[in-house]
């Protein structure tokens, strides 16, 4: 790395072109298969422009062209891989990620360019950056958990198809939020399974429900075998809400979301609502992965992003254990500038 650094010094259009190159073959790796017109229009530039990168990947055999558009070879996917860490301290990420990952606690912290409030390429970087993740953790007959939404969906949608490795079970960590089906918790689990070469279940079961339904449903033999296969499992990975945001997602009644605006709930993940502190403020009645079931599995991993996302973070981090944050620079500047007491809106 100090021998790039010292490149960059008496040749810095090398490191330029390095990262304009890299932030198009991200761009097909998020998007594969895509077209030339495409991938231009998304890039802000033209085919012309284009053109002679995308022949210089072809013939170094990183990208295949088919009837489809442009895709990764597993040697693009190994080069891209290679050059995280080089693109990362260009950026300064890595520092980012070493500061954050003391600011809140966490030890593995990653950060995605962008903001994925303000950019859809951002929330698609997170789901690689998640994928990559929870793919250094897996193993043989290793069980995954994992919620449901947009962030989770798109992990499940860019993971690279991986020969299968024994025994690999995927399931939803929860139940069903009742909104768009490629959302769902069940859904991903599914297609994460199919890129993973591995098996899934499926969780028949609403995410919030009355107290008695849900004791109800706690004593159904096929609901207890499934719940705890998703209390036992080896990887949890999922997305952390801004508490009032998910609450009305979920259709919450106007006296709970007024109860926890005077509670201050600032965050939400697996049905529990937290404050800043990481206070459990209000917990939904569901049948599935349970908070204290986190101090029994052995990594958790969190992906979440975006500047407003901030707060909902870092309470998530107080609140309970995470091994690993996948978050995007939005949400990084933010937590870091909370760290130092800052007052950010």
């Amino acid at each position: 790395m100090d021998e790039l650094l010292a490149c960059q010094r008496l040749v810095p259009e090398l490191t330029e072109k390095l990262r304009a190159r890299y932030g198009v073959l991200q761009r097909i790796r998020l998007h594969q298969p895509i077209g030339r017109r495409t991938l231009a229009y998304s890039l802000g530039t033209t085919e012309r422009i284009l053109r002679a990168d995308v022949e210089l990947f072809r013939e170094q055999g990183l990208i295949e062209i088919g009837p489809l558009g442009m895709s990764m070879t597993s040697t693009g996917e190994s080069l891209m891989e290679e050059l995280d860490g080089v693109i990362r301290t260009l950026d300064g990420r890595d520092a980012m990620e070493h500061q954050l990952s003391e600011a809140i606690g966490v030890g593995r912290v990653v950060v995605v360019r962008g903001n994925s409030e303000q950019d859809d390429a951002a929330q698609r970087e997170m789901g690689q950056a998640a994928a990559d993740v929870l793919r250094a953790y897996l193993g043989a007959n290793c069980t995954i958990a994992v919620t449901g939404g947009s962030t989770m969906a798109a992990m499940a949608d860019v993971m690279p198809r991986a020969p299968s490795l024994h025994g690999v079970l995927v399931l939803p960590a929860r139940g069903g939020l009742g909104e768009r089906v490629e959302l769902l918790a069940g859904t991903i689990a599914s297609r994460l399974a199919e890129k993973l070469g591995g098996s899934y279940r499926m969780f028949h079961v609403p995410e919030s429900l009355s107290l008695e339904t849900a004791q109800t449903l706690s004593m159904e033999p096929i609901v207890q075998e499934i719940a705890e296969q998703i209390r036992g499992a080896d990887i949890v990975i999922h997305g952390i809400g801004e508490a009032l945001t998910m609450a009305k997602r979920r259709r919450l009644d106007d006296e709970t979301i007024q109860l926890l605006q005077e509670r201050g709930a600032v965050a939400e993940a697996f049905g529990y609502y937290f404050d800043e502190a990481g206070r459990i403020v209000h917990v939904m009645n569901t049948v599935g992965l349970r908070l204290e079931d986190l101090a029994r599995i052995p990594v958790v991993i969190g992906v979440a992003g975006g500047h407003g996302k901030w707060a909902a973070i870092r309470a998530a981090a107080r609140a309970y254990r995470m091994d690993a944050l996948v978050t995007d620079e939005g949400a990084a500047r933010a937590l870091i500038e909370g760290a130092k007491g800052n007052v950010l809106h």
